[in-house]
């Protein structure tokens, strides 16, 4: 149980910092409209700006790979018998 939580934890963290950095970008380097559009031909070379692409880009590997995993993880508990050592 107590892996169960951890993995939870973990993937709430990784969504957590995922979701948070993208609306930084979003508010950051790419503002909606025609202004973002404007201005974003400059702020999106900025080092702030490409660093929170690299952050975007990784947490969302993380937190696939966390899902993906639990998902296979209920998979076998599911489908094979228990074994006792």
């Amino acid at each position: 149980m107590e892996s169960l939580v951890k993995s939870a934890a973990s993937a709430i963290l990784s969504y957590t910092a995922h979701y948070a950095t993208t609306k930084f970008y979003n508010y950051l380097c790419v503002p909606d409209g025609m202004i973002g559009f404007l201005t974003g031909l400059v702020t999106t070379g900025s080092p702030v700006c490409q660093t929170s692409l690299k952050i975007i880009s990784n947490t969302e590997i993380s937190y696939s790979t966390i899902l993906i995993m639990g998902v296979t993880r209920g998979l076998i508990d599911t489908l094979l018998p228990k074994v006792s050592h």
